[in-house]
């Protein structure tokens, strides 16, 4: 999945890109209120954790400008003001959730997921692909009743083309929403981990739900 951080606190910013890196989102940062307003309606993101105390736009002119533009992305706001009118005044802009600084890496997850689950987006509790299953609230994988196992890398990659079931992804589309912004390496790293995930999910049940669409990309389908 894909998150932008909006914050310019940078060992802040860091923290929370490592902490998402690890579970294998695709995390972009931006360190001003301008900045964060460009991106978020130039990109197509899936949240936005958004600080409210920020330098040229603050998150609360940085969220009126996104819904007055009419982009809906889920935003969860971060401040250090634990005021239930600051709360208040977030959520009537348009946010869709507010935490308070210091916060739990647990809750933020926690809250991340919930924002996910109920987005703009039609958003299935459950993904499924045939017999394959996905949780994306505990990230449990199932073929039939089996349990699979797998990196965090990997499980991002599945969730992309579960999410997309049906259409044909681009190297690049992939590449795009689960690797890291900084990531510098070559686009057919993504065909390492469709391999990867075959082995997985595919090949010991004698299924074939990855298709390789020659000159195009990948296709998940119900097997």
């Amino acid at each position: 999945m894909r998150v932008l951080v909006v914050e310019d606190d940078v060992r802040a910013a860091e923290t929370v890109r490592r902490m998402l890196i690890s579970d294998g989102w695709s995390v972009v940062t931006a360190r001003d209120g301008a900045e964060g307003l460009w991106q978020a309606t130039e990109h197509d993101f899936d949240v936005i954790v958004l600080d409210i105390m920020l330098p040229k736009l603050n998150g609360y002119e940085v969220i009126k400008g996104l819904r007055g533009k009419q982009v809906w992305t889920p935003v969860l706001m971060l401040s250090a003001k634990d005021g239930e009118y600051d709360q208040a005044e977030a959520l009537d802009y348009g946010a869709d959730d507010y935490l308070i600084k210091p916060f739990s890496v647990v809750v933020l997850k926690a809250r991340l997921r919930a924002l996910l689950r109920r987005g703009v987006r039609e958003r299935p509790a459950v993904l499924s692909a045939g017999s394959l299953t996905l949780n994306p609230s505990d990230h449990g994988v199932h073929r039939d009743d089996a349990p699979i196992k797998l990196t965090p890398r990997e499980y991002s990659v599945l969730e992309f083309l579960m999410r997309n079931k049906g259409r044909v992804v681009t190297k690049t589309e992939i590449m795009q929403a689960i690797w890291d912004e900084n990531y510098e390496g070559d686009v057919n790293i993504v065909e390492v981990y469709i391999r990867y995930l075959r082995k997985r999910i595919d090949i010991p049940f004698g299924a074939n739900s990855i298709q390789t669409i020659r000159g195009a990309g990948y296709c998940l389908a119900d097997d």
